[in-house]
């Protein structure tokens, strides 16, 4: 009975990896671009808009965010290699292309690289006039990778302390966000008002949540739905002013920081966006592909942005709910939970998330993958990992108290241990985290 059990956590595990992989091949950029942009006879289509390349005196690309690489080189397949612009990644191009310039900027704090990316990008933008066209490659993790201080008087020293405590608060990104926005010169729409007044478009390959849009890579396409007001409120609820540095503290102490553009900013009256891919276009690849294994498949997204353990009580509710109708059930969960870090080990949101849920389900015949789709989870290597109900037994066999490292915020070497991390390296792609959960 318990060699079956086994048998069947193994084959299961097998089938969560499977479906993350063929979400992440069916949802991949070059795929994405091959739907949704083309150029015939000079006249490049972005989903239905339509620009005649001939009619503009310069058209002038900016790449920025994990999937920097990719979009460019996606970009060129379709439309040629006709664009100049500048790249910025966190990561080396495979090869260069021609009449782009590269930066490697920080990730997920800015380094001096990606304040010279910012300034290259704003006087390359400063440039243009009404007869350019100015396309935007936009992907998650742009917000570090390209960055300048909107106040002289802050450093980078100031921005990386800065970027440490918002990223280690527990708010959720567009709650990070906005704070980034309102101290940069290039997020939150600066970089539309740069280049105003040419004609400029956005290409999003998203990673935050759908109704969210310009907390994408901090927004600096479009116009800024948030205030310095909510900064300040946000900065009080998590109780960041102590964890500042003195020079920005003194800012939001003085309530000094200046306003972001709106959407009656004239630097958006020739802007249009437009996103090629979310987290939405994972559960379209997942579900056929589950459904061919059997499975009942169900969305939920209620817990984005939900504390860990709360969201892993909800999800296995949920399941378990849901088993009641099928014997077969594949439960998907995009978005990102948060997970506050004290003192932390190695490891990520994704890492923690699994090793929490594999201490509720314990026993059970559930198995559950959390992984992130750019195939980094927090400061480790793997993308995430995959528990079901002989976890914590296999871990005790080889001498590991989950309770520990869940604890220590050090879930990657339990996972490393056991060979049930989640391993793709850097996919060129991002598209927020993935859960999958099944039960049978």
């Amino acid at each position: 009975m318990r060699a079956n059990r086994d048998r069947l956590a193994v084959e299961m595990r097998i089938t969560a990896r499977h479906l993350f992989k063929h979400a992440l091949k069916e949802s991949s950029i070059d795929k994405a671009f091959r739907r949704h942009v083309s150029c015939e006879r000079g006249v490049l289509r972005i989903r239905e808009d339509l620009y005649d390349l001939n009619s503009y005196a310069r058209a002038f690309v900016v790449s920025v965010g994990k999937a920097a690489h990719t979009l460019v080189t996606a970009l060129g397949m379709q439309a040629g290699d006709r664009f100049e612009g500048i790249v910025a990644s966190s990561t080396d191009p495979v090869s260069h292309a021609r009449g782009f310039r590269y930066f490697r900027g920080g990730h997920p704090m800015p380094n001096d690289e990606s304040i010279r990316a910012a300034q290259s990008v704003l006087k390359s933008l400063n440039a243009q006039n009404a007869s350019s066209l100015v396309i935007y490659l936009l992907s998650g993790g742009g917000s570090s990778m390209i960055e300048k201080p909107l106040e002289d008087q802050i450093s980078l020293d100031d921005l990386v302390t800065t970027y440490q405590a918002l990223v280690h608060s527990g708010a959720p990104i567009a709650e990070i966000n906005a704070i980034r926005k309102h101290l940069s010169a290039v997020k939150g729409g600066k970089l539309a008002r740069a280049a105003y007044p040419a004609q400029q478009v956005s290409i999003l390959v998203s990673d935050v949540p759908d109704n969210m849009p310009d907390a994408l890579a901090s927004g600096p396409t479009m116009p800024d739905s948030t205030t310095a007001e909510d900064c300040y409120a946000i900065a009080a609820k998590y109780e960041m002013l102590k964890l500042f540095t003195k020079t920005v503290r003194e800012l939001f102490e003085r309530r000094t920081l200046e306003e972001t553009p709106k959407s009656d900013d004239p630097a958006f009256h020739r802007s249009r966006w437009s996103t090629v891919l979310s987290n939405a276009s994972l559960f379209e690849a997942i579900e056929p592909e589950a459904e061919r294994h059997g499975f009942l498949v169900v969305v939920d997204n209620s817990c984005d942005d939900w504390d860990y353990e709360k969201a892993a009580d909800y999800l296995l509710h949920r399941l378990r709910e849901l088993r009641k109708k099928s014997e077969r059930v594949c439960l998907i969960s995009g978005g990102e939970v948060t997970v506050k870090v004290v003192n932390g080990g190695t490891g990520g949101r994704n890492q923690q998330f699994a090793l929490a849920s594999a201490q509720k389900l314990a026993g059970e015949n559930v198995t559950i993958l959390s992984a992130g789709t750019d195939g980094i989870d927090g400061n480790s290597l793997a993308a995430g990992a995959v528990v079901d109900g002989t976890t914590l037994e296999r871990g005790k066999a080889q001498g590991m108290d989950a309770s520990t490292y869940l604890s220590a915020f050090n879930a990657n070497p339990y996972f490393e241990r056991l060979g049930d991390a989640v391993m793709t390296g850097p996919t060129g792609n991002n598209l927020r985290d993935l859960r999958i959960l099944l039960a049978y």
